[in-house]
């Protein structure tokens, strides 16, 4: 793979080439995809989408749209300190092509706040709850109809590639969905294949799926104008990954790992104790013990740690990457970027702790419960209105049904894989509260 490729600025429908040196630094096109990402309907719903804790009041918590915003930083700083070395190393991107370090800040910032654009309501127990519609529930009707990769995308719904179809698949009248540059694109699509075959490589690119059967020829075209390596063959389609969504996963792994553990002590779920002796292990080359004994709330002594925990994993990262960046380029680097890290056993020992305080919680339990009901019951309403219209057997009820689905939502469409796909899609974008909303009235007890 070739930087200038990589770093393409093409957006779909371009008839012509867009060049970086032409490219007004005060409206960067790569930064246009950020502004396009943030002005979004479905990055808006985010501020009401379960990190960790569904349908939680509390003003400690991340929600995904907190969160997105900071993988979005922690990605924007990778990004920067990466393409000031790529520079550094290859001049003749920035002497020839025109590219900035901050540029790959840009594109690794945009696609880092769009991270979790596809994820359904109910955080990751939203994503199981579609799959397990169609493996166990009332949508296991519809398996004969369809091809097995179609059925395949159903059962193991993917946000990765859902968000794919919020950022690239086109509508009526709205062509390319956001339009982003197929840079940003690139490093979004951190599992760069289809749903089959399954886990085919131990490689953490093919670890889960990255685009839906419907959006598999924009996909493959996006692939191929970045030059990403080809690692399928026959009538599978996947690739190596772009290399900066090594990036955008490390500064994910990064947020999630210290930020759900801060929200756990915060919500006094974990011990202050616990902060203390496990983080300082990140930051004891870095710590100011005389401003650290100075702060006197829980919360500017757990905010001062984690501050310096994710600066000393960012300087983890960004040394991880140069260090295997050939290896990267070719399609040889086979693991996530924090697999590597010095502090691998440190993150792995928070992350036990966040899961059996906050994961495994009660609290978080009871309300994944509630959220499995909610859409099950949603997906089973809807796909059965929506089919029986189409077949001309929709009851006054049904058609009364499809009248709650926004305006975008009401076209038909006659594929009973385009239909089924259609409401999951719409399912996943509901908030949290507009989720439990719809199934109060559908249960008819608002």
């Amino acid at each position: 793979m070739q930087w200038e490729q990589l770093l393409s600025l093409k957006r779909q429908g371009d008839t012509s080439k867009r060049l970086r040196k032409e490219q007004d630094d005060t409206r960067l096109g790569f930064e246009v995809d950020y502004d396009r990402i943030i002005f979004s309907a479905a990055f808006r719903s985010l501020q009401d989408k379960t990190q960790v804790i569904p349908l939680s009041k509390t003003d400690f918590v991340h929600n995904r749209l907190t969160h997105s915003l900071e993988v979005s930083v922690v990605g924007r700083s990778l990004g920067r300190l990466v393409g000031k070395q790529i520079i550094a190393k290859y001049p003749h991107l920035q002497e020839v092509h025109g590219y900035q370090a901050n540029d790959f800040g840009a594109i690794v910032a945009a696609a880092a706040l769009s991270h979790d654009i596809g994820n359904p309501p109910f955080g990751h127990s939203g994503e199981k709850a579609i799959g397990e519609y169609f493996k166990t529930g009332n949508g296991l009707q519809y398996k004969d109809q369809l091809t097995e990769k179609q059925w395949q995308d159903l059962i193991d719904f993917e946000g990765n590639a859902n968000g794919f179809s919020v950022l690239a698949a086109s509508r009526e009248g709205i062509e390319g969905g956001l339009r982003i540059s197929y840079a940003t694109l690139g490093a979004f699509m951190k599992y760069p294949k289809e749903s089959l075959p399954k886990k085919p490589t131990q490689k953490i690119c093919d670890k889960k799926y990255g685009f839906f059967q419907q959006d598999k020829e924009f996909f493959a075209e996006v692939a191929n104008e970045l030059g990403l390596i080809s690692n399928k063959s026959g009538n599978d389609i996947g690739f190596e990954r772009h290399p900066l969504a090594y990036l955008v996963e490390a500064a994910d792994d990064i947020c999630y790992t210290i930020i759900d553990f801060e929200d756990g002590i915060n919500l006094g779920w974990i011990p202050e104790e616990y902060a203390l002796e496990y983080l300082i292990k990140l930051v004891k080359n870095g710590i100011d013990t005389k401003k650290y004994n100075e702060l006197i709330t829980k919360e500017d002594r757990i905010s001062y740690l984690r501050a310096l925990a994710i600066g000393s994993l960012i300087n983890d990262a960004v040394a991880i990457f140069m260090e295997n960046e050939k290896a990267i380029l070719a399609g040889e680097f086979t693991f996530a970027l924090m697999d590597k890290s010095q502090y691998k056993a440190q993150m792995n020992d928070i992350i036990q702790i966040s899961i059996k305080n906050v994961y495994q919680s009660k609290e978080v339990i009871q309300k994944e419960v509630m959220g499995y009901k909610i859409i099950n019951n949603l997906l089973d309403a809807f796909c059965t209105a929506y089919n029986k219209k189409v077949n001309g057997t929709a009851s006054n009820y049904d058609e009364l049904l499809l009248e709650l689905l926004p305006e975008r939502f009401q076209f038909q469409k006659e594929n009973l894989y385009d239909r089924l796909l259609h409401i999951c899609h719409f399912v996943s974008l509901l908030t949290d509260g507009k989720a439990l909303e719809l199934y109060k009235t559908i249960q008819a007890n608002k």
